[in-house]
């Protein structure tokens, strides 16, 4: 067995707690880290930045508990309660593959004989590609389908095409991999926040697997790259427009169907759909959809009509012209929502957004939408996670745009439509997302201050019966709602970009999702810089950035950002914002175990909330904004290893959140009091706080910090006691 104290070893704890600092239990672990090893070693040491300084660290605690037996064991009793990378919890299968398909013989030899071909050390990866509609998504889902049990391990699936602020060019690797994790069940908090510790994390779960990853709406080489492994049973199928250059794989073309494999997925279809086959205009249907087969499944429903011309044409050009028949044949509603609804990438449009866009009852847009996917115009919106972390299913009747239908479309509604009615439909939809997004948020996290808020929110004006259900809400919305900050700023409106980021704030500090946060973040800067770089909300915009980069361990720029907001807080005279901004860069010390200047922050940040007047602005929150402090210095205190000063701070700050009832802030901290008490040996006193903070936790959509709470509480009654 590997010696717990062994340069290694310790090592190894340290990247494993600082790749957990996605979740409560592994920031509260990594905080610990820093005051034990403060304590081993003697003096302060600064958090590391990178694979060397870790080592470097590691190399250090190693020296120093060589020749001491109490620091031995101090360090192997932590190491041995200290939170390890998540790990996968089920085998996931792909969804099921088109009930039509005929024919692609030749491609699905192609992907046997590099799926089995004998291991040698490369990884196995094909790419399947070719042009719009033409059939690379459901080959690689109807071969992974029927293959399934040669992956006795599991098969993963994740669409790249990502659901950014704006156009973007696809989900980026960290994004992919985040996708993949999730696939594999691992809990959104038990992710790591860096792309490299991704990285590692999924091949260490696929190491010993035989799997299939399945890669669809591939963009880039970049996307693929982290996702490649030598181990040997593992089998990459990549679906993509065009072969991707730097990406070292087999490439397969898809092209069109031959004739005869278009004429029987023809038949099979009617057959389905109880459609008379018109034989006579059976040439003239193949003909014009040239082997694609989205043009032969769009023009299935249509093949009574008598206006086929016989004329043939590339495979993609076929694609566009199966989506301006099918629009043509729509009713004026159903085409023009279909126009308007194409502006943005929504990835799950439902019936509220849909109406807000299209300015019709919901009766209405409920018809049109149901018209529209009856006629493929429409495709399901992939389901979310069903866990706490990720919020509920997308419920049914939400639908996506295909790419291909969105280009057209998009590009049809400005001659149809114009510039005006298009940029008013997207007005209308941002207006609805903010609309929604800020009582929920307000439900979310109750209490709290927001810039622009003159007063406390009406009571039972919220249409949430708890936290946790307003924040699940939320993230149900979450891509919609990052689409619309990206609708917002191309339409020159900060004040909505504004107001969605803050809407947004619940989901970045209780769900994390940070990746997914940051592209509206920044946009967020951008907008409110563009319109006044001395306001208030470029301030809180750099704030709230400066969080965001923290948690993705970009501690750099985080704290250039925070300074950024401390600067432009002070220049607009908002006093509780500088306070904020102060505070966000003790938190940043704190994670960089820089205890002492952590705690100067929070001195400064307090005493710059004595300049709030008895009626300015936040000075409804005054008392609770110092609560927080109290427990922030607590927690710098407990890394010092003050702990009798660090106790003070916390009792006094617990007694504010429980006479409040503030269920959050209560439950962490009691936590942070459990923690101090039993690393200073008074691990029976931490189990009364510790089922309190478990208690407090019911309903808020906190499933990781209850997971950290129940491990810290096996660990007092075991008796194990590190101090830090």
């Amino acid at each position: 067995m590997l010696d717990p104290t062994s340069t290694a070893a310790v090592g190894a704890v340290l990247g494993a707690i600082g790749a957990g600092l996605a979740n409560e239990a592994g920031k509260a672990a990594w905080e610990s880290a820093g005051g034990l090893v403060r304590r081993i070693v003697g003096h302060e040491v600064r958090a590391p930045r990178g694979r060397d300084e870790l080592d470097g660290i590691a190399q250090q605690v190693h020296d120093a508990v060589r020749h001491d037996l109490a620091l031995a064991r101090a360090w192997t009793a932590f190491a041995r309660s200290a939170p390890r990378p998540g790990h996968p919890t089920r085998v996931p299968a792909l969804h099921a593959s088109t009930r039509f398909f005929t024919d692609r013989d030749a491609e699905r030899k192609a992907l046997d004989k590099e799926a089995f071909r004998t291991a040698d050390g490369r990884p196995r990866i094909a790419v399947l590609h070719g042009p719009h509609g033409i059939g690379t998504s459901a080959l690689a889902l109807h071969w992974g389908c029927t293959q399934a049990r040669r992956f006795p391990d599991g098969q993963l699936y994740a669409d790249l095409r990502g659901t950014g602020t704006g156009a973007a060019p696809g989900a980026d690797p960290a994004t992919v991999l985040r996708l993949l994790l999730r696939e594999l069940g691992i809990a959104a908090a038990d992710i790591p926040p860096a792309t490299e510790d991704r990285q590692a994390l999924l091949r260490d779960c696929t190491a010993d697997r035989t799997m299939l990853i399945v890669l669809d709406n591939a963009k880039s080489a970049a996307q693929i790259q982290p996702v490649l492994t030598s181990a040997p049973d593992v089998f990459v199928i990549v679906a993509a427009r065009h072969p991707l250059p730097g990406l070292d794989a087999v490439g397969i073309p898809v092209g069109p169907l031959a004739d005869k494999d278009a004429r029987r997925l023809l038949a099979q279809i009617a057959k389905a759909g109880n459609v008379t086959l018109d034989r006579a205009a059976l040439p003239a249907v193949v003909a014009r959809c040239a082997g694609s087969p989205f043009a032969l499944r769009a023009a299935a429903a249509r093949l009574t009509e008598r206006h086929w011309r016989q004329e043939r044409q590339p495979a993609d050009d076929a694609a566009r012209t199966a989506v301006a028949d099918g629009i043509r044949a729509l009713t004026p509603d159903a085409a023009r929502a279909l126009r308007l609804l194409a502006q943005r990438d929504w990835p799950a449009i439902q019936a509220p957004l849909a109406a807000a866009t299209l300015d019709l009852d919901e009766t209405t847009t409920e018809r049109v939408l149901t018209e529209l996917a009856a006629v493929q115009l429409l495709e399901s919106a992939p389901s979310r996670g069903t866990d706490g972390n990720d919020g509920p299913r997308t419920a049914g009747g939400a639908y996506r745009i295909r790419p291909l239908i969105r280009e057209y479309a998009a590009t049809e509604a400005l001659r149809e439509d114009g510039i005006a009615a298009t940029q008013d439909a997207a007005r209308r939809a941002v207006r609805w997302c903010v609309t929604f997004a800020e009582p929920a948020s307000r439900a979310a996290l109750r209490h709290g201050w927001r810039l622009g808020d003159t007063q406390p929110p009406a009571p039972g004006g919220v249409p949430y019966t708890n936290a946790g259900e307003a924040l699940g809400a939320l993230r149900a919305e979450l891509g919609n709602l990052l689409q619309a900050v990206g609708a917002a700023e191309e339409l020159s409106d900060p004040d909505a970009v504004f107001r969605l980021n803050q809407a947004l704030w619940p989901v970045q500090l209780k769900m994390g999702c940070h990746d997914e946060l940051l592209p509206a973040l920044r946009a967020g800067v951008r907008a409110t810089e563009t319109r006044d770089p001395a306001s208030r909300e470029a301030a809180r915009m750099h704030t709230l950035l400066g969080l965001n980069l923290m948690e993705l361990g970009r501690w750099p720029e985080a704290e250039s950002a925070f300074t950024a907001a401390a600067h432009a807080e002070r220049a607009a005279g908002h006093t509780r914002g500088h306070a904020t901004a102060v505070e966000s860069l003790g938190l940043l010390r704190l994670r960089e175990w820089r205890f002492q200047e952590a705690y100067d922050c929070f001195e400064a940040a307090d005493r710059i909330l004595d300049e709030v007047t008895a009626d300015g602005e936040g000075s409804r929150d005054l008392p609770r904004a110092r609560a927080l402090l109290q427990r922030h210095r607590g927690r710098a205190l407990r890394g010092l290893g003050r702990w009798a000063q660090a106790e003070t701070r916390l009792e006094s700050a617990l007694a504010f959140f429980r006479d409040t009832h503030e269920a959050y802030n209560t439950a962490r901290t009691l936590t942070d009091l459990a923690e101090t008490y039993e690393a200073s040996g008074r691990a029976t006193a931490a189990l009364p706080l510790i089922d309190e903070a478990i208690a407090s936790l019911t309903n808020e959509q906190a499933h990781h910090h209850l997971i950290h709470l129940r491990v810290l509480r096996e660990r007092c009654v075991a008796g194990e006691r590190p101090q830090s």
